[in-house]
């Protein structure tokens, strides 16, 4: 198993109920895929780099992981089915 950090950003318009929703999904998406949550960290509201959809804010959420490398490539596709977030990144962390 590799160590990985997950970064989501979700729609500002998301409210907190929804956002810890939407958090354990991200959980059971890592979970499917043979991965296990390792931390999580709600880093709240902030300003975007540039607009997406619109939006000049979003909601960040770092999560830390591990999972097997074959597992990476399914989790990114189910997270591109989920609405309200807006981007994301899987970052492989050196041993």
């Amino acid at each position: 198993m590799r160590n990985y950090e997950l970064l989501f950003i979700i729609h500002p318009d998301v409210d907190e109920d929804n956002l810890t929703a939407i958090v354990e999904r991200v959980t059971d998406l890592i979970a499917r895929n043979d991965g296990e949550v390792k931390n999580v960290e709600a880093w709240g509201m902030r300003r975007l780099a540039y607009p997406i959809q619109d939006q000049r804010e979003g909601q960040y959420v770092l999560m830390k992981l591990e999972m097997q490398p074959q597992g990476v490539a399914g989790l990114e596709n189910d997270l591109h089915l989920l609405e309200a977030i807006m981007r994301h990144i899987v970052v492989r962390l050196e041993p």
